[in-house]
């Protein structure tokens, strides 16, 4: 008797969530993204098996055909109702028994991908001269007890505006109330307007996914806990600036979860414990998946040198609250890109490209009124234009929880260096070493003297200070970073 796979990948995920830039629009987007998966799928659950609900990819197993198609005909028009702007690909593919499982795996992932380079007709669509909403530029269908126009898709985000499940699931909070959830970004910002994006992901997880992808029982279980485990590693990040001292969740907590699920987790923050509580957050996913995957990561000889555990990496996008949010994005995104890409390079070069890569967050504090991409960036603002390799000098990042080879920084040093700009001289030293920068970017020659004559100022412990930061070892140079981070955690613009 066969039976069918049924796959669904959810397109548009984070277009959907930031199109807006009213932190309550894209905390309804965020709650009916992460229903799509979990609840919205639930009337299509039939005698059957579920594999994989999460972060945007549902795999069901039917016995029976005709709930198949019921859930292939009726679920995407479910979706585009519940969340007008976002799109499901389909794919399904039979099987007679669990040897096949993997063969099916195979073929609807090969359909899945044929199907989202299809164009879908957006439900949203209207006409040249119909009126627009005013955030969006969707065709409006509603109006605002303030005069403005609506469209389908805010009305919706309106609905589940608030909802608590990603807030409840991200904090473990048992008593948490309307009124300990941000939905406005000034709840999010502190002492200055500085806020960030975190986009973390797991490193490793194709490689697991080709060892066990092809046993149903084993597909299911390694799904499951994966997720369980960044579910409890977001509430470790949140206890651990809880019991600092450094929230007050009896007040507005300034952290609002955006996607929580599978290996993915997406943050607005409050700027200042931004890095704190990405690092936090793989710590406890290193040590969750250790606890909840080893068996499995073990037991498939997953990486060649023998780690039972996952890693992840992190980006944090540093804007001011009033920055684009989709750019913010991004902007984390590329950044979580860019840290995978080392550490990924590194592992490979211990041996094998099986090994398992390190854990890892970069950063960027957004300057300018506008970026394109972080290649761009590092173009401008982080190259040394003078010389003709235009060497990325001040890219310093990734940075890691423990530097995986001499001269790559970590997460600890990025914090003690920072704080040692605090000293009684702080600021002088911090305005030293900006000018250090500035001629550095264009004329090696007069930045050095700039650098002997701050030391000449400065006490010997801030002479160390300025040695260290301004080192150009190993190609890099921490100085640009750390000062960047060091605005972030003190700079105070309002009362």
């Amino acid at each position: 008797m066969s039976k069918y796979l049924y796959s669904a990948a959810v397109q548009g995920i984070q277009d959907f969530i930031f199109k807006t830039n009213e932190l309550k629009h894209i905390v309804g987007a965020s709650e009916l993204v992460e229903q799509i998966c979990t609840t919205a799928f639930e009337e299509f659950e039939a005698n059957g098996v579920s594999v994989v609900r999460a972060a945007g990819n549902i795999k069901y197993v039917y016995n029976n055909l005709e709930d198949c198609k019921k859930a292939f005909r009726n679920f995407p028009q479910k979706i585009m109702q519940l969340a007008p702007g976002i799109t499901v690909s389909q794919a399904v593919s039979a099987f007679d028994d669990d040897s096949q499982f993997g063969n099916a795996i195979d073929e609807v992932e090969r359909i899945l991908k044929v199907q989202r380079n299809k164009a879908s007709k957006s439900v949203l669509a209207g006409l040249m001269g119909i009126k627009r909403a005013n955030n969006t530029g969707l065709p409006a269908t509603h109006i605002n007890k303030d005069g403005s126009y609506l469209d389908e898709s805010t009305i919706q985000k309106e609905t589940f505006n608030e909802t608590r499940v990603l807030c409840e699931n991200s904090f473990n909070h048992p008593k948490l109330l309307h009124n300990n959830i941000a939905y406005d970004i000034k709840d999010i910002t502190g002492k200055n307007d500085w806020i960030a994006i975190i986009h973390a992901d797991g490193n490793g997880l194709g490689k697991i996914v080709q060892k066990v992808g092809k046993k149903m029982n084993v597909f299911c279980d390694f799904s499951q806990k994966l997720d369980k485990a960044t579910k409890t590693a977001a509430q470790a990040a949140y206890d651990n600036l809880k019991f600092a001292g450094k929230i007050n969740e009896n007040g507005i907590i300034p952290i609002r979860p955006v996607v929580l699920s599978g290996d993915d987790m997406t943050v607005i923050i409050r700027g200042d414990l931004a890095i704190e509580y990405a690092k936090v957050f793989i710590e406890a996913f290193e040590r969750e998946t250790k606890k909840l995957l080893s068996g499995i990561i073990t037991g498939y000889h997953v990486f060649a040198d023998g780690k039972n555990y996952l890693t992840a990496c992190a980006g944090v996008a540093f804007i001011k609250s009033s920055y684009p949010f989709y750019y913010g994005y991004q902007l984390a995104e590329e950044l979580c890109g860019q840290a995978k890409k080392e550490t990924k390079a590194i592992a490979k070069e211990r041996g094998s490209e099986d090994n398992l890569p390190d854990s890892c967050l970069m950063f960027h504090k957004v300057q300018d009124s506008f970026i394109t991409n972080y290649d761009a960036i590092i173009e401008r603002e982080l190259s040394v234009k003078a010389e003709k390799t235009k060497m990325p000098l001040f890219k310093a990042g990734p940075y890691y929880l423990e530097s995986p080879k001499a001269g790559k920084p970590t997460v600890e040093m990025l914090e003690k260096y920072s704080k040692r700009l605090n000293g009684e001289e702080g600021s002088g030293v911090k305005s030293g070493i900006r000018n250090w920068i500035t001629l550095r970017l264009d004329d090696k020659e007069k930045a050095t003297q700039r650098k002997e004559r701050m030391k000449d100022l400065f006490s010997a412990k801030d002479a160390e200070t300025i040695d260290l930061l301004t080192s150009e070892e190993n190609g890099i140079c921490l100085a640009y970073d750390v000062l960047a981070y060091n605005t972030i955690m003190n700079q105070q613009t309002k009362e």
